[in-house]
């Protein structure tokens, strides 16, 4: 495996979460910070348009774009900010509808396509 390898995979199984019934997910926020973007508004934008993907693809939004609310401190005070649980599927249409000048964004496209099909071939 060389660097950009290990890098990709390192960064992304790093915030791969697994639930309790043993399906994994990845939160948007924490995907949002490895693919470069410093603003939720631009990486939310990535997200309809992978939501769009999935439906025209007759695949349920729900299930692979699952709305997490979470409550985070601001200043004194604390407020609720949206987050997505994301199947896997999920943040492949997300890494293909991302900006490509992130060098990170190449990174996961490989990542998520290469998991993607590993996955197809061990449930076949």
């Amino acid at each position: 495996m060389n660097n950009i390898e290990e890098y990709n995979e390192k960064n992304f199984e790093d915030i791969k979460h697994i639930d309790e019934y043993g399906n994994e997910f990845w939160e948007a926020r924490e995907l949002q910070q490895i693919l470069g973007y410093k603003e939720w508004r631009y990486f939310s934008a990535v997200i309809e348009k992978a939501q769009i993907s999935c439906s025209q693809s007759n695949n349920n939004i729900n299930s692979n774009f699952g709305v997490n609310t979470k409550i985070v401190s601001a200043g004194k005070t604390t407020k609720p900010i949206i987050d997505y649980k994301l199947s896997r599927y999920a943040c492949y249409l997300i890494v293909q509808n991302a900006n490509p000048k992130y060098e990170a964004v190449a990174l996961g496209q490989t990542y998520f396509a290469v998991q993607t099909r590993k996955m197809e071939l061990t449930e076949c």
